[in-house]
């Protein structure tokens, strides 16, 4: 990496582990609600980002810790469309609030990986899981453009406003299809920002950590996942987050590997399989 970009990546992973010592000592993240959300569990929050994406039914499943870290600008286990038996990872996965939501969704015979840089937010997500009583959680230390885990073994990929805030963001896309099996997908919430704007004009509408800056355009998005091999690409804004910038559900699809050629498993009337014996 360059300078540049290790700097950039070292700023975000030192304000979402401030916002996890905040929240680990009662307080809220900043960005996420206001100064009263812990102490009565409700959660009056900035509209555009944080845990007012999500309905009362999934904040009252969970610790008020993990609602009060969300700082996310959507909900994606809402659109994920999980089910039972799946294996689900959950890049950048801060206090564990998608990372649970999905261990329910999926249930007993599946499980739900959640995946942070940062010491701090692994050890609050790791004690709301404690207070929430789901077995079926591991959180993986590690960042988002180099997955420690093998090939082939997620069944979907989710995120919530994390992939804005990396520095290569093609290797995390190649990354998430390397471990996604075969018809695997994606349901990710992140900020797309309009063709027309340019990246210094994304620059001015935001800074990079705050989910804005670092933002692709919708044709960059989608560019940049059809060159990792992902079919069926479906960009839908939410709701927008500044001005030319909005919040977007990302779905995608890992296409299934061809069918096997060969004396046992030729697709038909190749090599004459078809004719009449």
């Amino acid at each position: 990496m360059s300078d540049q970009q290790t700097e950039l990546r070292e700023t975000a992973r030192a304000r979402y582990a401030a916002a996890a010592e905040t929240v680990a000592a009662g307080g809220v993240a900043e960005d996420c609600c206001g100064s009263d959300c812990v102490v009565t569990g409700a959660v009056d929050v900035d509209e555009r980002f944080g845990a007012s994406l999500y309905g009362a039914a999934d904040r009252g499943e969970l610790p008020i810790q993990a609602v009060a870290a969300s700082l996310g600008c959507g909900n994606p286990t809402a659109v994920a469309e999980l089910r039972a038996g799946e294996r689900v990872l959950d890049l950048g996965s801060g206090g564990g609030i998608d990372v649970l939501l999905s261990a329910r969704r999926v249930g007993p015979t599946g499980k739900a990986y959640g995946l942070d840089m940062t010491d701090e937010m692994l050890a609050l997500a790791l004690a709301n899981t404690a207070k929430a009583q789901v077995g079926n959680v591991e959180f993986l230390k590690g960042t988002i453009e180099s997955i420690p885990l093998p090939a082939a073994t997620i069944d979907v990929v989710i995120s919530n406003c994390v992939i804005n805030l990396s520095v290569d963001k093609p290797a995390v896309f190649a990354e998430m299809a390397r471990v996604l099996v075969p018809g695997g997908r994606i349901g990710i919430a992140d900020v797309v920002a309009d063709d027309a704007l340019s990246q210094a004009e994304r620059g001015e509408r935001g800074d990079y950590v705050g989910c804005i800056a670092g933002a692709l355009s919708f044709t960059e998005y989608r560019d940049q996942l059809s060159a990792a091999g992902f079919t069926d690409i479906d960009i839908t804004t939410t709701h927008s987050v500044a001005d030319g910038m909005h919040s977007a559900i990302v779905k995608a699809v890992k296409p299934q590997v061809p069918a096997a050629r060969g004396a046992e498993g030729a697709a038909c009337c190749d090599s004459g399989c078809c004719a009449d014996k």
